[in-house]
């Protein structure tokens, strides 16, 4: 699983995400890639998972470059716990992903092979994303 080895502080606030992507937001490494069309928090085992289905369906054909990491950590009260006392201790990592964010990249395989691996990653993943090629973006 994707976590940091440390961060500065241990608790972040949450914030709210908006507006589009301005980093990430173009092909670097392969030659297809999966695209979020929403604002969300991308969990460490969504993208595990995702990534799981990607290598799994290329049959260690091609490369997979993770684009996202979960770098903010997700705090949670215990269940059954009076109001007040402080913020939760942390849960698990998400990935902070705005609209137009690369999220993975496939490289070394054919069209076919490609985008049938992103399909199955698309559905492992809770937001709403499309596949583009490197052609597609320049």
């Amino acid at each position: 699983m994707l976590s940091p080895k440390r961060t500065k502080f241990r608790k972040r606030m949450r914030g709210v995400i908006r507006g589009k992507a301005t980093r990430c937001n173009k092909i670097s490494f392969g030659d297809y890639a999966l695209v979020s069309l929403e604002p969300k928090w991308i969990t460490n085992r969504q993208i595990e998972a995702a990534r799981v289905a990607l290598t799994r369906h290329i049959k260690r054909g091609g490369k997979v470059w993770i684009r996202i990491f979960p770098d903010m950590p997700y705090t949670k009260k215990p269940a059954e716990t009076r109001m007040g006392k402080g913020k939760g201790s942390p849960e698990y990592w998400v990935a902070v992903v705005k609209p137009g964010t690369i999220m993975f990249e496939l490289g070394g395989i054919d069209k076919k092979l490609a985008i049938e691996a992103l399909k199955l990653a698309h559905s492992k993943l809770p937001i709403r994303t499309k596949i583009v090629m490197r052609r597609e973006l320049e």
